[in-house]
C-alpha cells in the first residue's frame, strides 16, 4: 500500500508518504464500493499515527514511520472486509462525548440525537433509557442534565459492560445507574422513557449494508416479521412505569419517546393510542424521516 523510504532527520524508518498512503488507501476503499472513501481513510491514519488532519495537511510529504504505516495497512484491509471505522478505531463520537464501542453494541448514530434532544427541552428530574447498549443517551443526558436522575437497561451483559466503562470513563458512573434487563426492579416511576429497540424487519434484513448485518449485534437490530416485536414486547411496561405527575411542565404526565424505523411511525403510534398514551406527534431527522414518535401520559 506504501513505498519504502529512508529513514529522514534521525526519526526511525520511513515508509511511503502521508500523501501516497492516503491516496493509495482511498483508491483501495472506493474500488470496493465503500461510501465516504477518502475520510474512512484520512480517520484510520489519524488512528494509526496519533495525527490529527492539520499536521496531515501540513504535512502531505512527510515520511510515515514504519509501525505507523503497517498498522495503518491493516487497519484498512479490515476496513476492505467492510468492518465499519468505529470499530476499527474503537470509539464513536455522540453528542459531545466519545464513546467507546465495539461489536457488543450498536454504533451510535446522529438521529438517535433526537432522544437526547427531547430530554434536554423536557428537563425531567428523571428518564429511564431502554436498550442503551453503549450508553450513548443515557450518558449523554446524564451529561447535560445534571440534575436529571438516569437509569439505563440492557437485556445483553456485553453491552452492559461497554456502557459502564464508558460511564467510568467519562466521570458519569454515580449518575447513571445500569440494570440488566428491560425495566429495573422496584416501584420508580420515570417522568421520561426513551427507548431506541430493535427495529428492524426480517424482510429488511438481506437489503442492509455489509458493515451493519455482518458486524453489529444482530440481536439489537432484527424485530421480526415487521420489526416491532420488540416494541410491541416492551411497550406495556414502558407505559407502566411512566409517571402519572407532571415532568417539570405544569400539567403534563409522564413521557414516552420511541425511535423508529423508516415507514413505521403510523404503527407505532397506533401502538402507543392503543396502550393508553395520548398527544402522540413524531419528530424528523436531518434527513426528514419520521424518526421518533412521543406521547404523554395524562
Amino acid at each position: 500500500m506504501t513505498r519504502a523510504a529512508g529513514t529522514a532527520g534521525g526519526a526511525g524508518p520511513q515508509a511511503g508518504s502521508v500523501r501516497e498512503a492516503l491516496a493509495a488507501a482511498t483508491d483501495a476503499l472506493g474500488a470496493a464500493g465503500i461510501e465516504d472513501a477518502r475520510l474512512d481513510a484520512e480517520v484510520l491514519l489519524e488512528h494509526a499515527t496519533g495525527w490529527d488532519r492539520a499536521r496531515f495537511a501540513a504535512n502531505t510529504e512527510a515520511g510515515l514511520p514504519a509501525g505507523s504505516a503497517r498498522q495503518f495497512g491493516e487497519t484498512v484491509r479490515r476496513r476492505l472486509r467492510r468492518e465499519p471505522v468505529a470499530y476499527i478505531v474503537g470509539t464513536k463520537w455522540f453528542r459531545s462525548l466519545e464513546l467507546a464501542v465495539d461489536p457488543r453494541v450498536l454504533i451510535p448514530r446522529p438521529e438517535t440525537e433526537l432522544l437526547v434532544e427531547l430530554a434536554v427541552e423536557l428537563r425531567p428530574r428523571s428518564v429511564l433509557d431502554v436498550g442503551t447498549g453503549s450508553g450513548a443517551i443515557s450518558l449523554a443526558i446524564a451529561d447535560e442534565l445534571p440534575g436529571c436522575a438516569v437509569t439505563a437497561t440492557d437485556t445483553s451483559a456485553g453491552a452492559l459492560e461497554v456502557a459502564r466503562a464508558n460511564a467510568e470513563r467519562l466521570g458519569l458512573v454515580e449518575r447513571v445507574r445500569l440494570v440488566e434487563g428491560t425495566l429495573p426492579p422496584g416501584p420508580d416511576d420515570f417522568d421520561l422513557v426513551v427507548a431506541n429497540l430493535p427495529y428492524v424487519s426480517e424482510a429488511e434484513w438481506a437489503g442492509l449494508m455489509p458493515e451493519v448485518a455482518e458486524w453489529e449485534p444482530r440481536e439489537a437490530l432484527l424485530a421480526g416479521p415487521d420489526g416491532l416485536d420488540a416494541i410491541r414486547s416492551a411497550l406495556p411496561g414502558c407505559v407502566q412505569r411512566l409517571r402519572r405527575s407532571a415532568t417539570g411542565r405544569a400539567g403534563v404526565g409522564g413521557v414516552l419517546a420511541l425511535e423508529v424505523g423508516e415507514g413505521q411511525d403510523r404503527a407505532v403510534a397506533r401502538l402507543l393510542g392503543e396502550a393508553g398514551v395520548g398527544k402522540i406527534e413524531t419528530r424528523h431527522d436531518l434527513a426528514g424521516i419520521p424518526r421518533v414518535v412521543v406521547g404523554e401520559i395524562a
